[in-house]
């Protein structure tokens, strides 16, 4: 049997920009006296900033979430963050997927304005049928609301569906919402994404129809 949609997340999946990320994280963690590593910005990676923020309220003592998400957008147009760019293969098979018929959908822990832009940068809005945003939902990866969301957007049952996805948080969504998953170790090695159902470096190898 074949898959009849594909659900893809963003950043680190379509979009090399987890670099530009792991970046602003870092300049609100220094702003705030907060030592970090690597492996403290990777908890940030895939899933709303709100969400990791309220379960690290103790690193930000006194300061509301809502005032930490503002700090973290005023550093958007810093200059020399890292550049946002393709994740190779990701366009040509978005492409390939809606030449055949059948749906594309966006899945993000983003908010819908950066997921607009990034779709505009790869030049693949009008083969994207479906968005559904960080804003979109009441709990974000993951828990699978976003997944089930975007299957349901376009009439296709979970079991039929594809995902792509580079973090841990949106794999446990992808998997709880009863779907394929396709791990891209962009954002973690290939090894820690071992929930995942096939595993690959980038979307150019890739091929498509995939069997469920």
């Amino acid at each position: 049997m074949e898959a009849a949609a594909a659900l893809f997340d963003l950043d680190g999946t379509l979009v090399d920009s987890e670099r530009r990320g792991r970046a602003l994280w870092s300049a609100l963690l220094v702003r705030h006296g907060v030592d970090h590593d690597e492996t403290l910005l990777r908890e940030f990676m895939g899933r709303r900033g709100p969400d990791v923020l309220a379960e690290k309220a103790a690193l930000f003592p006194g300061r509301r979430v809502e005032d930490l998400m503002d700090e973290l957008r005023s550093y958007y147009d810093r200059p020399g963050l890292p550049l946002v760019t393709p994740i190779p293969g990701a366009v040509e098979l978005i492409r390939r997927i809606d030449g055949l018929g059948l749906p594309v959908v966006l899945v993000t822990s983003a908010r819908r304005h950066w997921a607009e832009s990034c779709l505009e940068l790869l030049g693949v809005g009008d083969a994207v049928h479906t968005i559904v945003s960080g804003e979109d939902v009441e709990v974000g990866k993951p828990d699978p609301a976003g997944f089930l969301a975007g299957a349901a957007a376009v009439g296709v049952p979970p079991g039929d569906c594809v995902a792509f996805e580079d973090s841990l948080a949106g794999i446990a969504a992808a998997k709880a919402a009863g779907m394929t998953c396709v791990g891209v170790a962009t954002t973690h090695h290939a090894s820690e994404l071992f929930a995942a159902d096939l595993v690959v470096s980038d979307l150019s190898g890739v091929d498509w129809p995939l069997p469920l």
